[in-house]
C-alpha cells in the first residue's frame, strides 16, 4: 500500500488531501513553516505528489508543533496536523529522534507516562482539590465532575504533569469548556500523562 493510500484508508475523507488549492494560509501563520526549508503547504504537497522517501525522511514532521492553526485557518479544513501524526506513526522506529524516543521510553516506565515523577495519588489529590475549590468559587460550575475511567467515554483526556506540578488551577480551564459544551470525556487511571509520547510519537 502507497503512503497516498494509508492516508486516504486512515483519515476520514484521507483528510481532505486532495482538497488542497495551494492558497498559502497555513502556512502564514504556521511556527514550523519555513524550519528545514518545508512548511504545511510543501508537506501537503509532497503526500498528494505522493513522494514517499522525502516524506519519511524530512525532519518537519518532528517539528510541528500540532497547534491546528493551519486546520483553522484553512478554507477547505484540511487536517494538516492528522496528517502529521500519521506520517509520524509510519516512520521506522530507528529513524525517529532519539531524544524524543528515549524521553517517551522513559515516561512510559510509570504508569502514569507522565514526563515528570508523579504518583498517581498526587494526580488524583490535586484534582480533587481543583474540581472542591471551582465549584466553591465558581456557583455555575457546581455542577462540575472530572470523571476518570468512565467507561464508553467519547474523548479520553491526558494531562500535562508539568501543569500539575506548576499551575494546577490550569487544569480546569478545559474541564470548563468540556462541561460547557456538555462533552464526554474521562481520564485514566493509567496513562493519566502520557503528554509526550501522545504527541511526538503518535
Amino acid at each position: 500500500m502507497t503512503l497516498k493510500e494509508t492516508i486516504l484508508s486512515a483519515l476520514p475523507e484521507g483528510g481532505n488531501l486532495n482538497a488542497c488549492f495551494t492558497c498559502g494560509i497555513c502556512a502564514s501563520g504556521c511556527p514550523a513553516s519555513g524550519l528545514d526549508d518545508m512548511d504545511p503547504r510543501k508537506f501537503l504537497r509532497m503526500l498528494v505528489m505522493e513522494q514517499q522517501t522525502r516524506v519519511l525522511s524530512s525532519n518537519w514532521v518532528w517539528m510541528c508543533t500540532t497547534c491546528n492553526r493551519c486546520v483553522h485557518v484553512c478554507p477547505m479544513k484540511i487536517d494538516i496536523p492528522g496528517l502529521v501524526l500519521l506520517v509520524r506513526s509510519l516512520w521506522p522506529k530507528d529513524k525517529r529522534p532519539r531524544g524524543i524516543v528515549e524521553y517517551c521510553r522513559q515516561a512510559r516506565e510509570q504508569d502514569s507516562c507522565a514526563a515528570i515523577d508523579l504518583s498517581d495519588e498526587r494526580f488524583f489529590s490535586t484534582t480533587r482539590a481543583v474540581t472542591a475549590r471551582v465549584k466553591k468559587t465558581s456557583p455555575q460550575f457546581k455542577g462540575l465532575s472530572v470523571p476518570i475511567d468512565k467507561k464508553g467515554a467519547t474523548f479520553f483526556l491526558n494531562q500535562s504533569s508539568e501543569m500539575l506540578m506548576t499551575d494546577p488551577m490550569e487544569m480546569a480551564v478545559l474541564w470548563k469548556i468540556l462541561h460547557l459544551a456538555g462533552a464526554d470525556w474521562t481520564y485514566g487511571s493509567k496513562g493519566w500523562a502520557a503528554e509526550n509520547y501522545c504527541m511526538f510519537l503518535a
